[in-house]
């Protein structure tokens, strides 16, 4: 028997957990797991909102079955075609061959391009509204939020916003599903990494799906991904709103890529006069050791970025590199950033971090310093002075 779970009058919850997985979209490690969540409303006609992974189909349809027994399911909802939220929709079709599947009209062609679907379509536009009996369900077209067909649900009987990715984070819901049944505090990172890595890039689309959705009487949020918010849907969507407008707190998070050990004794000096100039958050990252995932959610997080690198090749150090690209495709805008590394016979390293600075557009904080072979005393005062410049820039700022 699986555990029914009614969030609010005949609307479940029959999402699942994903602890088997190891990267989610075959990149971002997901060590705490992933949930997919999916909802039924069992009212006069039966909607299902969005399914889940491939992987978790036979657990579905049992809690779909175990709700509604023999009763037909009349609307599949596709609030979102990413395989993780459709990837059961051929299940759930043969399941029930009448049902209609709801979308814009971004959406069929996803639908027939990924699972060969052409038939039973019920398209809606922006502002269409379905009635079940009791719930009344209408749409919002939210496009690139983060791809072109999403769009958001909302239930105006029990204002319950069906959001998909949107307000959604990683992590598995172990068994609090609302957000007043759990810690928050490992959900706001595993979200803030959701966010940083997944949606971060289209902010622009998501602070215009916030203008959109202002006026309505929102009581919960149901996203596919993370916790329910039941009590303080206010929360997340302030969040939410804060990532997508790069606002940032007192902090400095400091990259490195070291082969033997001089940038990183770099890198260690200067979080100490960091430190000892009064920021207590201070985060540093060893670029090889640490997936770029957790490295770029640190940097939405914080206001200031110091990347230092070795030259490798006469070029940037690979993970170094790596982190770069994410950065430069993630869309971040307001950071302060500052350079240093080190060279042998030859340099690469904070020349190709400087070709990134130019390119980003973030204001830079002191001089690049390149240490040779190895850092001398030269380079430590160097430092010295860049960890003071980067504490008083950043008291500056928030002083405000």
């Amino acid at each position: 028997m699986n555990c029914r779970l009614t969030i609010k009058d005949k609307i479940h919850w029959i999402g699942v957990n994903d602890r088997e997985t190891t990267l989610f979209e075959n990149y971002w490690p997901i060590d705490k797991g992933v949930a997919y969540n999916s909802y039924l409303i069992n009212d006069d006609k039966i909607a299902i909102l969005d399914t889940v992974k491939f992987n978790k189909t036979t657990e579905y349809l049992e809690k779909i079955k175990e709700i509604i027994g023999d009763k037909e399911v009349d609307y599949l909802i596709v609030n979102h075609m990413e395989p993780d939220h459709s990837g059961s929709m051929l299940a759930l079709i043969g399941a029930y061959p009448n049902m209609q599947i709801v979308g814009n009209k971004k959406t069929f062609p996803f639908i027939e391009g990924f699972y060969g679907i052409t038939k039973n379509f019920f398209e809606v536009g922006d502002g269409d509204m379905i009635d079940l009996g009791k719930h009344k369900l209408r749409f919002y077209l939210t496009p690139m939020v983060h791809w072109p067909e999403t769009m958001m649900t909302y239930d105006e009987t029990s204002n319950v916003l069906f959001s998909m990715d949107a307000f959604g984070g990683f992590g598995s819901l172990d068994g609090g599903v609302f957000d007043d049944e759990i810690n928050f505090e490992f959900y706001e990172d595993e979200t803030r990494r959701y966010y940083s890595n997944i949606v971060a890039k289209y902010s622009p689309m998501v602070q215009r799906a916030l203008k959109k959705l202002s006026g309505l009487d929102i009581k919960m949020i149901a996203p596919t991904h993370g916790p329910v918010w039941r009590t303080d849907p206010g929360k997340i969507v302030s969040l939410y709103d804060k990532w997508s407008r790069f606002e940032a707190d007192h902090g400095v998070v400091i990259v490195y890529g070291s082969m033997y050990g001089n940038t990183a004794k770099m890198a260690d000096y200067l979080a100490r006069i960091i430190a000892e100039n009064g920021v207590k958050n201070v985060k540093v990252f060893d670029a090889s050791k640490t997936h770029n995932s957790y490295i770029l959610s640190e940097i939405w997080k914080y206001k200031a970025v110091v990347i230092g690198s070795c030259a490798y090749n006469t070029k940037v150090f690979s993970s170094v590199e790596t982190v770069l690209a994410k950065l430069s495709n993630s869309g971040l805008k307001d950071r302060y950033i500052s350079v240093f590394g080190n060279k042998s016979w030859s340099g690469g390293g904070v020349s190709g971090i400087e070709t990134f600075v130019e390119e980003i557009g973030w204001e830079k904080i002191g001089d690049s310093i390149e240490a040779t072979y190895s850092p001398k005393d030269t380079e430590f005062m160097a430092l010295t002075q860049l960890g003071k410049q980067i504490a008083a820039k950043l008291d500056e700022t928030f002083s405000k």
